[in-house]
């Protein structure tokens, strides 16, 4: 068991102004095409506006360097993000090993009713207008292949509007298992806040390796010859520390 010691990483962007924004010291950025990192200065608490290239498929990721094993302790990370069009683009958010920094591929991408999972393990929530039915879905993959029941992704039967905020969790166990959870403008408490609602539960068959090393990822890919925009009001994360393993 993880002796009560936790690794928390993170940025809420604060640091944005008029020209920039801060990325923090935790926050690892890069992508393929010439990827934006700029401010959000018409909204308050600090914005940072991902941008891509205007080629189809240029993308940009938000990542750390630092990397977390599962059977370290449960890791869970959270994001608050909104995208700027509906109809071009595609967004990746939770767990990945690590990608390319040098030509980024999302981990998994959905096109017509088929959820492709590039190599390398993963769990996360993806949306992908390169689907016949546009909407968030959990998945869980590895191998380039789904694992657990993730098939072609589950339904989060999200409201999806442009500049609405999206908040989402994942969560990675110690056993290899996990959570998506999503909350969107279309399921709101009674404060008029979006609701957290469980997508998914990754808890049977085959699930992700333990002592394999995992990244937080919050990324965004264009499917236009256009650029696109992902507004990221928070990013962060925390992951078990056992000492028993070097």
């Amino acid at each position: 068991m993880p002796q009560g010691k936790l690794v928390q990483g993170g940025a809420d962007f604060q640091g944005a102004n008029s020209s920039a924004a801060a990325l923090g010291p935790d926050i690892s950025a890069f992508g393929v095409g010439t990827e934006t990192y700029a401010a959000t200065v018409d909204e308050t608490g600090g914005i940072l506006a991902l941008g891509t290239g205007a080629t189809d498929d240029d993308n940009a990721v938000l990542t750390t360097t630092a990397k977390f094993a599962p059977r370290d302790g449960k890791m869970v990370l959270i994001a608050r993000f909104k995208y700027d069009a509906l109809t071009t683009i595609a967004v990746w958010v939770g767990w990945a090993e690590p990608l390319d920094t040098t030509t980024p591929v999302m981990p998994s991408e959905f096109s017509g009713t088929t959820m492709t999972y590039n190599p390398g393990g993963q769990i996360g929530l993806s949306f992908d207008t390169d689907g016949d039915t546009d909407d968030f879905r959990a998945v869980m993959g590895d191998g380039s292949a789904a694992i657990s029941d993730s098939g072609s992704g589950i339904r989060a039967s999200a409201t999806l509007t442009a500049d609405r905020w999206f908040e989402a969790e994942v969560i990675l166990n110690e056993d290899g298992s996990g959570e998506c959870w999503l909350g969107d403008s279309g399921h709101a408490n009674s404060g008029s806040e979006n609701k957290m609602r469980l997508i998914k539960r990754f808890t049977t068959d085959t699930l992700l390796t333990t002592t394999d090393l995992f990244y937080p990822v919050v990324m965004i890919e264009t499917r236009a010859s256009a650029a696109s925009t992902l507004e990221v009001d928070y990013l962060f994360w925390r992951c078990g520390r056992d000492w028993r393993y070097s």
